[in-house]
């Protein structure tokens, strides 16, 4: 497979917050590219998204929980920290 150069201009702080995400992703910024254009080939149009802000399931457990406590009237709240700190067993 022949390669080629391809020279584009990006905002400084755009290309850096980039690198950042790819970086976490444990890609670099030409096989990001290289994704980009093979999935806007295959989609023929804008592809997709690449996303890392997805809860775990500790965060998962606390929103559901905040959910139950602010619409279900008998969950079990807290009243004070420590009501609190005890149900945590801090």
């Amino acid at each position: 497979m022949a390669s080629t150069n391809l020279n584009i201009r990006v905002d400084k702080e755009i290309k850096m917050q980039a690198e950042e995400i790819f970086d976490a992703l444990g890609i670099n910024m030409t096989t990001a590219v290289n994704i980009f254009l093979r999935q806007a080939i295959r989609e023929k149009g804008i592809p997709f998204e690449l996303k890392l802000n997805i809860p775990n399931e500790m965060t998962i457990a606390a929103i559901t929980e905040g959910r139950t406590l602010a619409y279900d009237k008998n969950a079990t709240g807290y009243s004070s920290i420590s009501d609190l700190r005890a149900a945590l067993e801090v």
